[in-house]
């Protein structure tokens, strides 16, 4: 049985990343958090298409683990992107989605990305996809104790702040890099979907499944409307290190 959310979630990302793909040569890519890879089929394949050395970091061992049992020839480790084990210039590419917004402060966002700078080569592209502080779900979601949302099922995982398009952007132009594309994602209403999804993976044929996806994806239009920050869930940033 595959996981719906998981699956629509994964093509979200797919998209995302095949549309800001950078031009020219990529040999060595960092992708930051491994969760997707570990519970389903992550980015990993399209990335491993692609590139000759994929290297991939989660904080959790385990995660990495477990996303190194799914991908054997991936190689994964442990490690904090507040303290990257990398040399200075280190990665032609970096694709960190939904990384950043489990920290407690957004100092930690900061010294986040000052590394992130440290190990990219200069020119070259990251991706980097947050928690919208924009959107009110998510907005009401980090006011709520993490325990009351953990009881609940919604989130699986420790969720810390995030920010908003523009100060993401702000920091970002601080810490040196060069702001290129920002957008929204993941425009359909998340809680309600989860839900959906997982009665729909019980309890209904393939056939309408795929049908689900589809309706699913097609919220994504919403990211053409003025109010694309106030319905996506997170925010995407592509930048070039300067």
């Amino acid at each position: 049985m595959r996981d719906l959310w998981r699956t629509h979630s994964d093509s979200i990302n797919k998209a995302l990343v095949l549309r800001w793909w950078p031009v020219g040569r990529v040999d060595h890519l960092l992708k930051t958090d491994l969760f997707d890879e570990a519970v389903n089929d992550g980015l990993h394949p399209l990335l491993a298409a692609r590139v000759k050395h994929v290297i991939g970091m989660d904080i959790s061992f385990l995660v990495a683990y477990q996303a190194r049992l799914r991908y054997p020839s991936f190689r994964t480790i442990g490690g904090d992107v507040r303290c990257l084990p990398f040399m200075d210039n280190s990665f032609d590419f970096i694709v960190s989605n939904s990384t950043l917004d489990h920290f407690e402060s957004a100092k930690e966002i900061t010294v986040s990305l000052r590394e992130l700078h440290r190990v990219l080569r200069p020119g070259k592209q990251m991706i980097i996809t947050l928690d919208n502080l924009s959107n009110p779900i998510v907005l009401l979601r980090n006011w709520l104790p993490f325990r009351l949302l953990q009881r609940l099922k919604i989130v699986p995982y420790y969720v810390g702040v995030t920010l908003g398009q523009n100060s993401l952007q702000h920091l970002l132009k601080e810490v040196g890099f060069n702001v290129l594309e920002v957008d929204a994602i993941m425009h359909c209403p998340r809680v309600l979907a989860v839900v959906v999804a997982r009665w729909t993976e019980k309890h209904t044929r393939p056939k309408t499944q795929g049908y689900f996806l589809r309706f699913l994806r097609a919220f994504e239009c919403l990211s053409c409307l003025p109010t694309r920050f106030f319905t996506g869930y997170f925010v995407a940033i592509r930048v070039t290190k300067i």
